[in-house]
């Protein structure tokens, strides 16, 4: 989901009433129950935060990608241009970006925004994003003539696995399972590399619990990601504390830097925070009156994205945690007591501005 902290972000950018008008805005979460199937607890996300009013939709990636692009003069992205190693150029701070395709970039300045397997990352020496143990896969399934459900995020959670329903706009709706393969009974292979099977092993989960029939229906008709299944991994937090975040005329952003779980749906929110703070200070440097490097505008970014990321990553890991541990003890504490603090946990990490260019 695309949280308040996000829309921020994106109104900083210009885009944020275009999200709005396409994507429906989600009213709360339903907690349901792991034995009945049914509503244990409600609770309104439009509540009035610190800094303002609270708002999350299910916002699609490509619709997302192409607003932004659309901010931009045309030429500006080049696609399919992964990076595979970085040199120092020889007698200036440039940087020389090896991609893929054989052919290089001589850079000024280098923002690595390449994602959880970062080639930028590894050469700042940042640590290796760890596995969670535990794994996740999504669908989005669309209903031509309206799906029916009501504006709010559904929330499971069952013997060592945890699943979400919500729709984004009229007529799709998007939902995941994660789970831990210690629970997960059957072949590996052909739960992980067939759609179908994938498909049947997320309805069985579900029907455990006694999910409703219209979720089951949402699994049914989906169209499964063309990543079947994803381990979920994340950065140690506590190693970026005093990680060298930026190098010189190099630093990164987005999951390169912060990669986490997604059990606070704060990912990509985070990178958009990383992108308007990112833009202030490079702007300030570039066009202010020249007493500030670029070098020293990176350092600044770092300082003020370094402990927002280790919080981010420390909080989602936990959260997970609780809501997928099947402990006896942390099950009958998250099912009687804690179902509605971890809700309200999900407001903490949005209520957050990251400022305006």
């Amino acid at each position: 989901m695309t949280w308040t902290n996000a829309f921020r972000a994106l109104d900083a950018l210009g885009v944020g009433d275009k999200m709005r008008s396409q994507h429906v805005q989600v009213q709360g979460v339903r907690v349901m129950s792991s034995v009945t199937g049914e509503v244990v607890r409600e609770i309104d996300i439009r509540v009035q935060g610190k800094r303002g009013p609270h708002e999350a939709r299910c916002v699609q990636r490509n619709v997302l990608l192409q607003a932004l692009e659309e901010e931009l003069p045309k030429g500006t992205i080049r696609y399919s241009s992964k990076i595979v190693s970085i040199d120092q150029d020889a007698g200036s701070d440039a940087k020389i970006l090896h991609l893929a395709d054989g052919s290089t970039l001589r850079a000024k300045v280098v923002i690595g925004c390449d994602g959880i397997n970062s080639v930028v990352a590894q050469w700042l020496g940042l640590a290796k994003p760890c596995d969670s143990g535990r794994r996740a896969t999504r669908g989005h399934a669309k209903y031509p003539d309206g799906h029916g459900f009501q504006p709010k995020f559904m929330q499971f959670t069952g013997k060592g696995f945890r699943a979400g329903l919500v729709p984004c706009g009229g007529t799709d709706v998007y939902w995941f399972l994660t789970w831990s393969p210690a629970y997960a009974h059957g072949k590996k292979d052909d739960v992980e590399q067939s759609s179908t099977a994938m498909k049947q092993f997320v309805l069985a989960k579900l029907r455990s619990i006694n999910a409703p029939p219209q979720v089951l229906d949402a699994v049914e008709r989906s169209q499964m990601n063309d990543v079947l299944v994803a381990p979920l991994r994340y950065r140690p937090p506590f190693s970026l504390a005093f990680a060298s975040i930026s190098k010189g005329n190099v630093y990164v952003a987005g999951d390169a830097l912060h990669p986490t779980t997604p059990d606070l749906a704060q990912g990509a929110c985070a990178a958009l925070e990383d992108a308007v703070v990112l833009a202030r200070c490079l702007g300030d440097a570039i066009f202010g009156d020249g007493r500030e490097s670029v070098e020293t505008a990176l350092l600044k970014y770092a300082g003020i994205r370094r402990w927002r990321s280790v919080q981010l990553i420390a909080a989602s890991y936990m959260v997970g945690f609780l809501q997928q541990n099947d402990h006896a003890l942390v099950r009958f504490l998250r099912d009687k007591l804690l179902s509605g603090l971890l809700a309200k946990g999900l407001l903490m990490m949005p209520d957050y501005d990251c400022g305006t260019l």
